[in-house]
């Protein structure tokens, strides 16, 4: 299960970017051809955050719809897997979204 090594990152750029405040909430945007599983994530991040900055955080998850552009028609289309070719046939695309894992917000305490 790669998402677990996935959300060590995150909790370690979060508490990095937190600089010694709690954190209350994070909010990732994961694309639906990233190939990550968003429920994975959700279960490791407890695990993961115990005893951190995070411990106790509300982890909230985005998940962004794969689209793509065809270069041969220039239609703009949803694509749910990273191989689906354009309603005209063609497998000539760029993806526009899907495949992205970001850290979107944190809320963090304000200091003392």
């Amino acid at each position: 299960m790669h998402e677990l090594g996935i959300t060590r990152n995150i909790v370690s750029i979060v508490e990095e970017a937190a600089k010694g405040r709690r954190v209350r909430r994070v909010t990732l945007d994961v694309g639906q051809l990233s190939g990550i599983m968003p429920d994975a994530i959700l279960f490791c991040f407890d695990i993961v955050a115990k005893g951190t900055l995070l411990d106790g955080a509300r982890l909230d998850i985005h998940k962004i719809a794969g689209r793509a552009s065809c270069r041969t028609c220039s239609a703009t289309f949803e694509t749910a897997t990273l191989y689906q070719a354009c309603a005209c046939g063609s497998h000539a695309i760029d993806r526009l979204a899907g495949e992205e894992l970001k850290i979107r917000e944190m809320e963090i305490e304000e200091a003392a």
